[in-house]
C-alpha cells in the first residue's frame, strides 16, 4: 500500500500467514483501511488459534451483532501478523465481520494506545481500560473491541482499538 514503506512491505512479504483451515472460522474480519480480510475463529490461545493465522474471538464476550462486547485477538508480528497496522486505524474508519447470517458493521471510536497486558476490563460488555486517565466506554451498547500486543516484537502491554455498530445487512 501507499502508506507503507518499504521496509515494512520487506517484513509483510517475509511474514507469510499460515494457512488456516477455513473450517474453523466462523467470520471473517474486513478492515478495508488496512485492506485486511482475515478468519475469525473462537478461541484466544496461541497454539489452536493465533499462531494459525486466525484472529481469534474472546470466549464470554458477545457475539456480532449483540448488545455488549464483540471482542477480538490478532497477533501485530509472526504468524501473519493480522493486527500489525491497526494502530493506524482512526475515527470513523470501518471494521465489517461477515457471519453465515449477517455482515456487522463497526465504526472505530477510540484508541487505547497502551494498557497493561493483563488489563480484562478492556473486555467487558462495557469496556473500559483500568488506565489512567480511564479509556473506554460508560454505558451499554454494542462494541468491537481488537486488541494487540505492543510494543512491536514484545507482549509487554496491549493496544486496544473500540468501535460502535453502525448498520447490520441480513445475508
Amino acid at each position: 500500500s501507499p502508506e507503507q514503506s518499504a521496509g515494512d512491505r520487506r517484513r509483510s512479504a517475509t511474514a507469510r500467514a499460515p494457512e488456516p483451515d477455513w473450517s474453523q472460522a466462523y467470520a471473517i474480519l474486513t478492515i478495508p483501511r488496512l485492506h485486511l480480510r482475515v478468519p475469525v475463529a473462537e478461541g484466544v490461545s496461541k497454539s489452536g488459534v493465533l499462531n494459525k493465522g486466525y484472529v481469534g474471538h474472546y470466549p464470554g464476550t458477545q457475539q456480532p451483532g449483540q448488545a455488549g462486547n464483540f471482542a477480538l485477538a490478532g497477533h501485530r508480528n509472526t504468524h501473519g501478523e493480522p493486527f500489525r497496522y491497526i494502530n493506524r486505524l482512526a475515527p470513523k474508519d470501518t471494521v465489517r465481520v461477515e457471519t453465515r447470517s449477517a455482515t456487522y458493521t463497526y465504526a472505530v471510536d477510540r484508541t487505547l494506545p497502551r494498557t497493561a497486558a493483563h488489563d480484562r476490563s478492556v473486555i467487558r460488555p462495557v469496556p473500559r481500560s483500568t488506565v489512567r486517565p480511564a479509556y473506554g466506554y460508560d454505558e451499554r451498547g454494542y462494541y468491537l473491541t481488537l486488541t494487540t500486543c505492543t510494543p512491536e516484537y514484545t507482549s509487554k502491554y496491549r493496544l486496544v482499538v473500540w468501535g460502535k455498530l453502525v448498520s447490520m445487512r441480513p445475508r
